[in-house]
C-alpha cells in the first residue's frame, strides 16, 4: 500500500527490480492507502484496512497464487530459509505475492487467507523502507538458490 515518496527509495526499487528481472517476472503494485485523521479511532483504522483489502482482492486471488502477508506477528526466517521457502512455494504456484499493508498493517481477513505470515524483524522500520528491504531479500533468496557470490 502506498507509493514510494523519496527519490532514493524509488532508485533502490528500480535497481532491485532490474536485478530480479534475471530471476523472475516482478511486478510492484502500488495501491493507494486509505486517508485517516491524525489520531484515528480503532473503528476508523478497521474501516481503512477493510477498504485497502478490497483494493488488494483482485491481486491476491488465483489458484496458482501464494500470498505472503508481511506482518509483525509473522514468523521470521533467515535469508537461507527464505530462499528455500520461495523455492518450495514456487513448486505449487506461478505467482508469489508479498503483501505489505499500510502503516496500520493488513486487514485480518487478508492475513487469514495468506499462505504464510512473515515478519522482517521485531524492530520497527520506516514503512517505505520495508519494500526495499523485502526486494533485497527476495533478490538475495534467488542468489542463494543460484549459488551466486552475492550472499556470503
Amino acid at each position: 500500500m502506498g507509493k514510494l515518496k523519496e527519490n532514493y527509495l524509488r532508485q533502490a526499487q528500480e535497481e532491485y527490480s532490474k536485478r530480479l528481472g534475471a530471476h523472475c517476472k516482478l511486478a510492484v503494485i502500488e495501491l493507494p492507502e486509505s486517508r485517516l485523521p491524525d489520531d484515528p479511532s480503532d473503528k476508523e483504522i478497521a474501516a481503512a484496512l477493510a477498504n485497502e483489502a478490497k483494493l488488494m482482492e483482485k491481486y491476491i486471488t488465483g489458484k496458482d497464487t501464494k500470498n505472503i502477508a508481511m506482518c509483525i506477528e509473522g514468523g521470521q526466517l533467515s535469508s537461507v530459509k527464505l530462499s528455500k521457502k520461495i523455492e518450495e512455494l514456487s513448486l505449487s504456484a506461478s505467482t508469489l505475492n508479498f503483501i505489505i499493508g499500510s502503516s496500520f498493517g493488513i486487514d485480518e481477513g487478508v492475513k487469514k487467507r495468506a499462505d504464510m505470515r512473515l515478519s522482517m524483524s521485531e524492530m520497527t522500520f520506516p514503512h517505505q523502507l520495508a519494500r526495499i528491504m523485502l526486494l533485497e531479500q527476495i533478490y538475495r533468496a534467488f542468489s542463494i538458490s543460484k549459488g551466486s557470490k552475492y550472499h556470503k
